[in-house]
């Protein structure tokens, strides 16, 4: 199983470049997914403050790389020659990954400006969105202290998410054809 999992800031297009994955028929595993449900099930409300402070309390109880070491098992039992991994946020869940998959992990860092991330922000109406640019840079500093700096530095390829959905939905596609071993010229 080759496995591709994506990093960047908060509302740079992860969760954009997993539903593209979707539609190729892909499956994905969300990390965020995790940290939500760690939020119901502590019966919170799922709001950004609240899904911070579970994702930071996650990480201290449990490790840094704790989102990662959860997403484990339900990589393995996914049966599939390439698998999606949506949120990368640290290098501990990296390493985590890389421990665990080797050569077969291959992190895809996602680019976009803080302009345009606030815009989709505003658009996306999800209930832990922040509703200021201030509350997106409060948001990008806090995961930027869970090591996601790090992260995207030793990604191995980058996609720029600054243009149209369209122009980035093919340079996802390029990305997952090439890392799966396909021919994207096919």
């Amino acid at each position: 199983m080759k496995i591709i999992a994506f990093v960047g800031m908060p509302a740079s297009g992860k969760s954009e470049a997993a539903r593209t994955a979707v539609e190729m028929g892909i499956p994905v595993v969300n990390m965020g997914d995790v940290i939500r449900k760690e939020v119901l099930r502590r019966g919170l409300e799922p709001s950004d403050a609240n899904t911070g402070m579970v994702a930071t309390d996650l990480r201290k109880c449990e490790g840094m790389d704790a989102v990662a070491k959860r997403c484990i098992s339900q990589i393995q039992e996914t049966d599939s020659e390439l698998l999606v991994v949506d949120g990368v946020r640290g290098i501990a869940e990296l390493e985590c990954f890389r421990r665990e998959f080797g050569k077969k992990f291959v992190l895809v860092a996602i680019y976009a400006p803080l302009d345009t991330r606030f815009d989709r922000v505003q658009n996306r109406g999800r209930s832990d969105d922040m509703d200021s640019i201030d509350g997106l840079r409060n948001r990008d500093e806090r995961e930027l202290g869970w090591g996601m700096g790090d992260a995207i530095i030793a990604s191995n390829a980058e996609i720029e998410n600054d243009s149209t959905l369209e122009v980035f939905k093919e340079k996802v596609i390029a990305v997952l054809k090439n890392y799966s071993g396909e021919n994207p010229a096919e």
